[in-house]
């Protein structure tokens, strides 16, 4: 991604033959600031597009974080060429920002469609800071979201027709299109075309749906040769149930259990309009899978392992608990007895491999303080710092409980964690 944009201001270096006054350096400015945020849409596509090498080697929720943060400086930088090339043209014209700004919008081809782009990609960072986005349904966020790739394409034609990178070589235009025509092909095949030639391949279907708790429920999906997909205890698949009112949108939830040949079983707790319709399904759905991701896999390490989940970040620790190799100690903290899910299978799990459960359940003051503070953790765990540490919680939780690890000694390289959200 770096050499990416040193690329870009490379083209703009040889295509400028001088900057001169006030005005030039902030058209300059601009200029640049343009290459980058066209170069910077088409990276955030790519962290998206689920391409495998990336998935299997980055992790989709640490590949989510550098989409959103990255989207936060790409709409910046919009926002400041648009600023910076009105500015520079008004000073070189001797005309007021208002008036070039009239001028750009009416006289220059293809500025206008830019600027509706502009406002959309501004519009769509706005509805993604946390803020606003925790006050909204997760559907109308995720369809809103969708108009990043109209802003983009309206937004790609003014390139060519405006930008000085460009309108004289046409060696820059064919790379440039080239650049976004393989991340749209990348896009249409992983997140298109390989869903449905698995669910060919697999004919994933719903087998039945169970109550494991207070809002918490247990789909069962079957398939054929489902050992191929080669999915591992703490990976996810990203579900789409094709019902009238599920179909439109896919949802990642991690396996809850070790992955079968001809069985995969998922655990959600209702906390929105899609997780709490899943109680509602029935057997025979068919449903479409892409999968598996995520890189919050065993390691073979041998120095033993210790399992904290938080809430129903159990899910994809209880895959792990039943297949992890050596002594195996799981800590699970949780509100109150009632928000403990699969209880009965864990303590059935500890008693068959001889491992260790801790059910840390309470508020704070209950507690009498941190229940996952390093001093905790040391005691319910001897020789912590010697072994590797799975963690899987809520975002606050799953810091909070890392930043104490690394204060009991644990190694960062032994400590492998996965947030509970994207």
């Amino acid at each position: 991604m770096a050499l990416g944009a040193v690329a870009v201001i490379a083209l703009w270096w040889q295509d400028t033959a001088s900057v001169r006054g006030l005005g030039g350096w902030l058209t300059g400015a601009g200029e640049i600031l343009g290459l980058l945020a066209g170069y910077g849409v088409v990276v955030l596509v790519a962290l998206m597009a689920r391409l495998p090498p990336l998935e299997r080697n980055i992790g989709s929720d640490t590949l989510a974080r550098w989409h959103s943060m990255g989207g936060r400086y790409v709409v910046s930088i919009i926002v400041a060429h648009g600023l910076l090339i009105v500015w520079g043209y008004a000073v070189t014209a001797h005309t007021s920002v208002v008036s070039e700004s009239a001028t750009l919008l009416t006289q220059y081809p293809d500025v206008l469609m830019a600027t509706v782009a502009g406002f959309l990609l501004l519009g769509v960072g706005i509805v993604s800071m946390r803020a606003a986005r925790s006050r909204m349904r997760y559907e109308t966020w995720y369809y809103l979201h969708f108009y990043t790739y109209l802003a983009i394409a309206l937004a790609f034609s003014h390139q060519f027709a405006d930008g000085a990178s460009f309108v004289n070589s046409l060696a820059a235009r064919t790379w440039w299109s080239a650049m976004y025509l393989t991340v749209a092909v990348l896009v249409l095949w992983y997140r298109v075309a390989v869903p449905l030639r698995a669910y060919r391949r697999h004919q994933f279907r719903v087998l039945g749906v169970r109550d494991e708790g207070p809002e918490v429920i247990s789909v069962y999906i079957g398939g054929s040769w489902l050992a191929e997909l080669g999915a591992e205890p703490g990976q996810f698949f990203r579900w789409r149930f094709l019902t009238r009112s599920l179909w439109w949108s896919s949802h990642p939830y991690s396996l809850s259990a070790a992955p079968g040949n001809d069985m995969l079983r998922i655990t959600v707790k209702g906390q929105g309009d899609h997780s709490s319709a899943l109680r509602s399904l029935r057997p025979g759905t068919r449903v479409i899978a892409e999968g598996p991701y995520g890189t919050f896999t065993v390691s073979r390490s041998g120095r033993g392992a210790v399992l904290l989940a938080g809430g129903v970040g159990i899910t994809p620790l209880r895959a792990m608990f039943a297949t992890l190799p050596g002594p195996v100690t799981l800590i699970y903290r949780a509100s109150s007895a009632r928000d403990i899910v699969f209880r009965d299978e864990l303590d059935a799990i500890a008693a068959a491999r001889g491992g260790t459960v801790h059910y840390v359940v309470g508020s704070r003051a209950s507690l009498g303080g941190d229940p996952l503070s390093a001093a905790v953790l040391r005691s319910l765990v001897p020789g912590l710092s010697r072994q590797d540490v799975y963690v899987c919680g809520p975002a606050g939780m799953t810091s909070a409980a890392v930043t104490a690890l690394a204060a009991a000694g644990v190694p960062r390289t032994h400590i492998h964690y996965e947030s509970f959200e994207f």
